[in-house]
């Protein structure tokens, strides 16, 4: 298909390269566990290439949150009259600045780079969904053919083995989807609203608003915040572990760069009860 041609030439080919390149590198230098160490540095060089995107993502959510307020108001001012509700928003929208669809372009410019990176270490790693042959049919050079016999192990730990098969490996498998759960949680938490503050001196119309919001922000945070790091830890659990730590990197690397942007945001209050009982 077109499509497939196009995205193995312009994402996948460039990206598996690139793999390539850092693990014959490695290899060349006789450094122990050298693909999982050209997964981890391949995946830190295509964080900080979207590290703009990223950003850009970032502040646009945080202005998209900072405006809910005012986007209440609007619906609770023109109710049921959508043409003044929308004209309403985008003048809204305009006056601060704010696009939209800000959050979403981003996403959508990262994502056939984040296939490419799966589909690289997928194909990489020795085992059942490894392909070697399609690695090599899109390498530049023939001096980067690899081998069959490439060398799994990565601290210790084979990267084309699945934490599922803990039984017959060893139960201290189970530590990768509970890390990788834990980190995506603290990335969905950091990403939300701060807590919304109550004051003494609060108004009971205030009052009543704050509870909205904070209805809203339960019902998303549910969705979000829980479910998120529930499904990503479930793939970590039958995946096999080069792509835990592929993700693992990557989400460090974004709650990093959401620290930069937001602080602590939804996991202020967390982050201040650990601290008080350290």
């Amino acid at each position: 298909m077109i499509i497939i041609d196009i995205f193995n030439t312009v994402f996948l080919g460039p990206v598996i390269n690139v793999l390539v390149i850092i693990f014959q590198g490695l290899h060349a230098l006789n450094i122990p566990g050298a693909l999982g160490f050209a997964i981890v540095l391949l995946t830190i060089t295509i964080r900080l290439l979207v590290w703009p995107f990223m950003g850009s993502q970032i502040k646009a959510t945080k202005k998209m949150a900072d405006l809910k307020p005012h986007l209440d108001e609007l619906k609770r001012k023109h109710g049921s009259d959508k043409q003044a509700l929308a004209s309403a928003q985008m003048a809204l929208y305009k006056e601060h600045g704010v696009n939209p669809a800000g959050g979403c372009l981003p996403a959508l410019i990262q994502l056939p780079v984040f296939i490419a990176l799966y589909q690289s270490i997928i194909n990489i790693l020795p085992g059942e969904n490894g392909n070697l042959e399609h690695i090599n049919s899109l390498l530049y050079f023939k001096k980067l053919t690899l081998p069959e016999n490439i060398d799994p192990y990565f601290l210790g730990l084979n990267l084309a083995a699945r934490p599922s098969d803990f039984s017959s490996i060893g139960a201290y498998l189970l530590l990768i989807p509970v890390v990788t759960a834990a980190l995506t949680f603290m990335q969905s938490k950091m990403a939300m609203p701060k807590p919304i503050k109550r004051y003494p001196s609060d108004s009971p119309k205030e009052e009543k608003e704050k509870e909205k919001m904070e209805d809203t922000m339960g019902a998303v945070q549910s969705q979000m915040v829980y479910l998120m790091p529930v499904m990503i830890g479930y793939f970590a659990f039958t995946f096999p572990i080069g792509l835990a730590i592929y993700w693992n990197v990557y989400t460090i690397f974004g709650i990093c760069q959401q620290y930069q942007h937001t602080g602590w945001g939804g996991a202020a209050d967390m982050v201040s009860k650990i601290r008080s009982k350290v």
